[in-house]
């Protein structure tokens, strides 16, 4: 990750916020020392993480999600087995 110093963070900040915008998040460091990790606004929060599944309760899947269409593909298909 790509660090820089308070004073170029100054100096460059509208290039700086572009590219992390772009998915390139930057530190910024003061003597040396990291300060702050600037990062683009849907990146996750420290700690949050993504998984499967986030969609809970918002879908449903039919019970019969694997059997449809059944009919169209036999009279495709035929009962080759």
């Amino acid at each position: 990750m790509h660090t820089v110093n308070i004073h170029e963070a100054k100096t460059q900040l509208s290039r700086l916020v572009e590219r992390a915008a772009k998915g390139e998040p930057f530190v910024i460091a003061k003597a040396g020392k990291p300060m702050v990790k600037v990062v683009p606004i849907d990146h996750p929060t420290a700690g949050e993480v993504r998984r499967v599944g986030f969609l809970n309760g918002q879908i449903s899947v039919p019970d019969d999600f694997d059997r449809m269409g059944g009919d169209e593909i036999e009279k495709l298909f035929g009962n080759e087995a």
